[in-house]
C-alpha cells in the first residue's frame, strides 16, 4: 500500500501570536513550529498500516525551506520519504491544488490529512483534494479499517456517529481516536537525516481570495465574584445585559 500524508507546519499552541504593524501578516519571530497535531494522528495511522509490509508512507508539505525541520520530524516518526512543494501556503485552495497535482502523477492507495490545521482551522483541504482527484473524501474521521480494497469509515456527526463504506483510493481528514501520535526514537531521528526529501516547484494557481487583515481576540474581562443568586441576577441584568 502506498499512502500519502499531508502535513502542515503550524505554530506551537504555547506560542504567543502577534502580527505586523498593519495586521496583514503573521509575525514568525520567536515562534516555535510543530507538525499540525491532527496531521500527526494521520501520520501515526499511516505508519501503523504499513508496518511489517512493503508499503510506503510519503509525507507532503507546501512551504518554503523553513518547514524542512518539521518535515524531518515526520520522517523521524516513521515516514518513508517526503516531498516539499516550494511555495508559501497562501490558502487552502492553493495547497489543495499543489497536493492534487503531485498525487495525480503518482499511484497512492490512500491519502490522509488532519481534520483541520490548528492555525487557520479551515477543514477544507481534504474535500478540495478529493474533488480535484475525483475520489471520495471523508472528514472528521474517528476510525477506519481496510480489508483488501474496501474501507469502512466511522466519522463524527452532530449527536452521534456515521459509518460509511467505500473503496480505495480515498482521502480522509482524521480526528482524535484514529491513532496516538508517535514520539520518534533515537533510531528514527538518526535515519530521518538520510531519508529522501524531494523539493518540487509549485504549479500556477489563480488567486481566488486574499486575507485583508488579522485581528487578535479581545482580552478577557475581569472576573466578578458573587455571593448569592440575587446579586448574580442583578449583574446579568445591569452589566451583562443578557436578562
Amino acid at each position: 500500500m502506498r499512502i500519502l500524508v499531508c502535513i502542515s507546519h503550524v505554530p506551537d499552541t504555547t506560542s504567543k501570536i502577534t502580527f505586523n504593524s498593519d495586521h496583514t501578516e503573521f509575525n514568525q519571530s520567536g515562534v516555535q513550529f510543530i507538525i499540525n497535531p491532527y496531521d500527526e494522528i494521520a501520520l501515526s495511522r499511516a505508519v501503523e498500516l504499513v508496518e511489517g509490509t512493503d508499503g510506503t508512507v510519503t509525507v507532503i508539505n507546501v512551504g518554503d525551506a523553513s518547514t524542512e525541520p518539521t518535515i524531518r520530524k515526520a520522517l523521524a516518526a516513521g515516514a518513508t520519504d517526503a516531498v516539499r512543494i516550494d511555495a508559501a501556503p497562501r490558502d487552502a485552495w492553493f495547497v489543495a491544488k499543489q497536493i492534487a497535482q503531485y498525487a495525480s502523477e503518482q499511484s497512492f492507495d490512500l491519502i490522509l490529512t488532519g481534520r483541520e490545521s490548528i492555525d487557520f482551522n479551515g477543514s477544507q483541504v481534504a474535500a478540495l483534494v478529493g474533488e480535484l482527484l475525483n475520489i471520495p473524501s471523508v472528514s472528521i474521521v474517528k476510525k477506519f479499517d481496510i480489508q483488501d480494497r474496501d474501507i469502512t469509515i466511522e466519522r463524527e456527526i452532530e449527536g452521534g456517529k456515521e459509518v460509511l463504506s467505500t473503496q480505495l483510493p480515498v482521502i480522509l481528514g482524521t480526528a482524535e481516536g484514529v491513532a496516538e501520535p508517535r514520539i520518534p526514537n533515537m533510531r528514527g531521528i538518526m535515519s530521518a537525516r538520510t531519508k529522501p526529501l524531494q523539493v518540487l516547484p509549485a504549479v500556477d494557481v489563480p488567486t481566488l481570495s486574499t486575507i485583508s487583515k488579522y485581528e487578535s481576540p479581545a482580552p478577557r474581562g475581569q472576573v466578578a465574584m458573587v455571593d448569592d443568586v440575587e446579586q448574580l441576577v442583578n449583574l446579568l441584568h445591569t452589566k451583562a445585559k443578557v436578562l
